[in-house]
């Protein structure tokens, strides 16, 4: 019998929830939200810095990019499997660009530059957003 890990307790059940929709890939699916939620945590120590006028520390900031770009990763994997649904896609894009406002900011970093409060909180504001509608595809 197939081990699942994290499945048993974390998959819907129902015939519209996304073990039917995607076979397969729901396993990618629920890494990739534990690893967005473990780079939010990076991502208020973050913004708490700024918010405080402050350089953010430059490992977590790494780390907080890292584990963004590992958990895009295994969407796009899931995306390229076929049959995704749109909320999926959808959750991708905007990840997408909340990992482009991401750039944006370590840009600033990298100038040894507080970033604009403006601008994270628009960042933080669109990763929310995606990560809830990701969620929401496990969640249904």
């Amino acid at each position: 019998m197939p081990r699942e890990p994290l499945g048993v307790l974390l998959h819907p059940i129902g015939s519209n929830s996304l073990i039917n929709v995607l076979p397969g890939g729901n396993d990618m699916l629920l890494y990739a939200i534990l690893i967005f939620a473990v780079a939010a945590i990076g991502g208020l120590v973050l913004a708490s810095s700024v918010l405080r006028g402050k350089l953010a520390p430059w490992a977590i900031s790494v780390l907080h990019a890292l584990l963004g770009a590992s958990g895009l990763v295994l969407l796009i994997l899931v995306v390229l499997q076929g049959a995704a649904p749109a909320r999926l896609t959808a959750a991708l894009a905007l990840l997408v660009l909340a990992a482009l406002g991401g750039f944006f900011l370590a840009s600033f970093h990298l100038r040894k530059q507080v970033a604009p409060k403006a601008v994270v909180f628009v960042h933080a504001g669109v990763a929310v957003v995606g990560f809830l509608t990701l969620l929401s595809l496990l969640l249904a």
